[in-house]
């Protein structure tokens, strides 16, 4: 992303100086690799003693669909979880659902090979990964289905 893309603003703190894009209406906040690092090592964490949940309501449509599509067993999205990396960042932001705009979600891509339901074949997908963990170590998957159209990565 560019600034040329983006409007840009910033909030000036004592201590930081805190770039915000806007895009689309959602704010996205500046991050260093740092901080994906820490954010992602505590999602490994929670994901790893189980405390995590795929959204798969009747908003998540598109979560539904890529178990309808393919076959995912739950070790496999484990797996995916706990292989996410810093490169595999694209934004976050904050929620804009009311009631939870304190909360920040983050973003990330991952190509993997899916084995397709009704096919023989392993196909490449990539997936769109929208995580948001929660005070006390819980992930809630927002989204983990395929990519409508291709991030960004922040870091590459």
């Amino acid at each position: 992303m560019t600034i040329n893309e983006v409007e840009l603003y910033n909030d000036d703190t004592k201590y930081r100086k805190t770039y915000h894009y806007k895009k689309a209406g959602m704010i996205l906040l500046e991050i260093t690799r740092m901080e994906v690092e820490k954010y992602l090592n505590r999602v490994k964490v929670a994901v790893e003693k189980d405390n995590y949940r795929i959204e798969i309501n009747k908003n998540r449509s598109d979560n539904r669909n890529l178990f309808v599509d393919y076959v995912l067993s739950e070790v496999r999205i484990k797996e995916i979880l706990l292989s996410l990396t810093v490169d595999d960042f694209s934004e976050r932001r904050k929620n804009n659902h009311k009631g939870f705009e304190n909360e920040i979600l983050y973003i990330f891509g991952k190509e993997i090979k899916a084995l397709e339901r009704f096919g023989e074949d392993y196909k490449a997908i990539n997936l769109y990964i929208k995580l948001n963990l929660i005070a006390d170590d819980f992930v809630f998957v927002i989204s983990f289905h395929e990519q409508k159209y291709p991030l960004h990565y922040y870091f590459k």
